[in-house]
């Protein structure tokens, strides 16, 4: 980044940390965005100080700074979120999943998992992040530090680490509900944008689909093919005996479809920046047990021989089969929006242990994405708009 562009990163960030009460603690926090989208290549804090500042103590106090100095990172959420949303026309609220390799046993939140993606168990820090998805690119807006039960029990880890009482292990579908929760409240739309997710791994997302539904939000959210479902139609009560044991009998969710489904071809966009396609769909109505609301339940059809097909459900029973396949391909979205973050923007490189440190680090680097992503290019778009008229 030249010198031309440090004065709208300055503005932005002295929107973003306005609430910080020390002056230095706002410049540093420029200093480490500026860092961030200027410094090629791996972001750790060394290389940050030397790309924007000359001072032979610029990396003591970017690390200062980043890992013990004591301010507030949920101010500066609040902020992003609201100048994402003001820079941006979106469609969609979706969930992702950022892994951060990591040694050390006593790192924040630091385990054993298995990444799908590497095809191995490593050693690592999870985060839940949720986005604001325009259909062509999806901004992070909020994140959680998925913790381990273990650490919940574990006191000098948790000292160590700088863990407050009050946070500790949770289910994804709660994490879920508490990202969605913080992005509304400080969203000013007044619709509730739907919320698009992956939950495919997770066999406990029922208790995700019901908080969404009480919180009075629309969701398209891919689901374990075996989850149970009945049928949601309720002309099968006077049906034949096959129809009535169905009813009262769960199927898997791909069961039910491939049973009770015939598939449609659809065409149409299944996002703006994607070339039209028809494909094949199998769609049927259900509810879940002990429920009586109806949901739909859809599948993409696949060639023969190309990975399984995701199975999905929404609770939009009013819109076209098209409309909701259309929002469920903006979770493809998230992963990519995480891929670009760590590649650009530093996202792996939280040279620390604690757990304030990985929320200030996690909140700068949403803040350079957003910056270089979203409000940047908008601005520049409204300056050449004014230069021409």
């Amino acid at each position: 980044m030249g010198p031309d562009h440090d004065e709208p990163v300055s503005a932005f960030a002295e929107a973003l940390f306005a609430h910080l009460p020390r002056a230095d603690q706002r410049r540093w926090a420029q200093i480490y965005l500026q860092g961030l989208l200027s410094t090629p290549g791996r972001k750790s804090i060394r290389r940050l100080a030397e790309a924007v500042s000359t001072s032979p103590t610029a990396s003591q106090s970017l690390q200062q700074f980043i890992n013990s100095s004591p301010w507030d990172w949920v101010p500066a959420r609040r902020e992003l979120i609201r100048l994402a949303e003001a820079h941006t026309t979106t469609r969609a609220l979706t969930i992702g999943t950022a892994v951060l390799p990591k040694r050390g046993e006593y790192t924040c939140g630091v385990h054993r998992r298995f990444v799908p993606a590497l095809g191995r168990t490593i050693s690592c820090q999870a985060g839940l992040g949720i986005f604001l998805s325009t259909g062509e690119q999806d901004v992070p807006l909020e994140w959680r530090l998925l913790l381990p039960e273990p650490w919940n029990t574990d006191t000098e880890r948790r000292e160590r680490a700088r863990i407050p009482d009050s946070v500790g292990y949770r289910p994804v579908w709660a994490q879920t509900l508490d990202l969605v929760d913080a992005a509304t409240e400080t969203l000013v739309s007044p619709a509730r944008l739907p919320v698009v997710a992956d939950m495919s791994e997770h066999p406990d997302v029922g208790r995700l689909l019901s908080g969404l539904g009480k919180r009075g939000h629309d969701f398209v959210v891919a689901v374990p093919a075996g989850m149970q479902v009945l049928p949601g139609d309720p002309r099968l009560s006077t049906e034949n005996r096959s129809g009535s044991e169905l009813r009262h009998n769960p199927l898997g969710a791909l069961a039910f479809l491939l049973r009770r489904s015939t598939p449609a071809q659809t065409a149409g966009p299944f996002a703006p920046e994607r070339r039209v396609r028809r494909i094949g769909v199998r769609s049927g109505l259900v509810r879940l047990p002990g429920s009586t609301r109806t949901h739909r339940l859809f599948t993409e059809g696949r060639p023969e021989g190309s990975r399984p097909a995701r199975v999905w459900i929404t609770n939009m029973v009013g819109r076209h089969v098209e409309e909701v396949a259309a929002l469920a391909q903006l979770q493809s979205g998230a992963p990519l929006a995480v891929d670009s973050l760590e590649r650009d923007y530093g996202l792996l490189d939280f040279e620390g242990r604690s757990f304030p440190g990985w929320h200030h680090h996690m909140t700068l680097v949403s803040a350079a994405y957003t910056y270089d992503r979203v409000v940047r290019p908008a601005e520049e778009s409204r300056e050449a708009l004014l230069l021409s008229a």
